[in-house]
């Protein structure tokens, strides 16, 4: 009995231990950022980015971290954007949802339920927001879940996501709905943004489902609902997005995901992204992480001017895109395939240095042929 009182507080579980670790790296004094949709379709889609990874699931502000590396990335969305986005958002959401559920199809919306989803923190609310969807889908009637909170576990580490709405159908089905600024001219809109808008709503399809498999009778449906204005109004107007493809692909590579506490047992004793030490010890930490740049990074992740300067230091083929780094398969640097195409490294039985040296010869050719020799 004794020894069981003298024997001090219990070590902390594996859970606790991480969110302590995560702290240290993130400094002291500074604030976790959450890890919202947008974040999480960029990880998917470079999941073999530990850096990222890592600095997402500790909560670190990559922005302000560039920043203290010499590398800013431009300013995000503007004030005018912004505002813009939340006035026509509370457009959609008018008259207690009303319009919202038009274009929905629901022609009487009487009866439409609007739970408060208010909790203290987003544990709290990701709890009430559960809560919300097992009762809608027991009492079978039209239910608006305005900015429910969703939780959702991404390499070892709980991400809290926020979509814009969720219906939940008198049939036990939920649907995502994704309120967008950005117009949609003709019954149309830009693809990209579009794609962008549907690999963020498969997360939170992702996050629904987790809730799903422990509700009884509830379906999350494989298709969104965009919603954005129409021409070049301020009248909203909408599209069913199916996401089954980008669902597939999210769901597969978050699965890829090294543990956040994984990577972080790699670090070097002692290394932080404590925006408070000196600019030598921030690069040292970002650097002892391994990062998987691609052209791609610049329109998704804050770190991008950093790693791209590191990747082109290095001569990685990765800065050029995914696909010649695809191509070139076991040839990694630009060195390395110069080497190649000269004749002076490489297997000549492998597909890329033969095509390397055809291509090296077709050159030499042409440039003989021209007289520049």
């Amino acid at each position: 009995m004794s020894e069981s009182l003298d024997s001090g507080p219990p070590p902390p579980t594996p859970t606790t231990a991480l969110r302590q670790r995560l702290a240290e790296l993130r400094g002291p004094a500074a604030r976790p950022r959450p890890l919202d949709a947008r974040a999480l379709a960029a990880l998917a889609a470079n999941p073999g980015c530990k850096r990222r990874a890592l600095l997402d699931g500790a909560g670190v502000d990559k922005g302000a971290l560039a920043a203290a590396l010499g590398s800013p990335m431009a300013s995000g969305q503007s004030q005018f954007a912004f505002m813009r986005g939340n006035a026509f958002e509370a457009r959609v959401k008018s008259d207690g949802g009303a319009e919202l559920m038009r274009l929905l199809g629901v022609a009487d919306p009487t009866g439409l339920q609007l739970p408060d989803l208010s909790a203290a923190g987003p544990d709290g609310r990701a709890a009430r927001t559960a809560l919300a969807l097992r009762e809608a889908t027991t009492a079978k009637e039209w239910t608006l879940l305005d900015h429910p909170m969703l939780a959702l576990e991404v390499a070892g580490s709980p991400a809290y996501l926020e979509p814009d709405a969720v219906v939940v159908h008198p049939d036990g089905q939920w649907t995502v709905v994704e309120i967008k600024s950005f117009p949609m001219i003709d019954a149309s809109a830009d693809a990209a943004k579009v794609g962008a808008a549907a690999r963020q709503a498969a997360v939170y399809v992702l996050a629904l489902e987790q809730v799903a498999a422990r509700t009884e009778g509830a379906q999350v449906a494989q298709s969104v609902l965009l919603v954005c204005p129409k021409d070049f109004s301020n009248l909203p107007t909408a599209s069913v997005v199916d996401v089954r493809k980008q669902l597939s692909v999210t769901r597969r590579q978050l699965s890829r995901l090294t543990r956040v506490e994984d990577i972080a047992a790699t670090l070097p004793q002692g290394a932080t992204f404590d925006l408070e030490r000196s600019g030598d010890e921030l690069m040292a930490a970002v650097d002892s992480v391994s990062a998987a740049y691609a052209p791609d990074c610049l329109a998704a992740c804050e770190m991008a001017f950093h790693c791209r300067a590191a990747a082109r230091t290095d001569g990685d083929i990765s800065a050029l895109g995914r696909s010649l780094r695809g191509e070139l398969g076991g040839l990694t640097t630009g060195s390395a395939v110069l080497a190649a195409a000269r004749g002076e490294a490489g297997d000549p039985r492998d597909p890329a240095v033969a095509a390397l040296r055809r291509a090296a010869a077709l050159r030499a050719g042409a440039l003989e042929a021209a007289g520049c020799r």
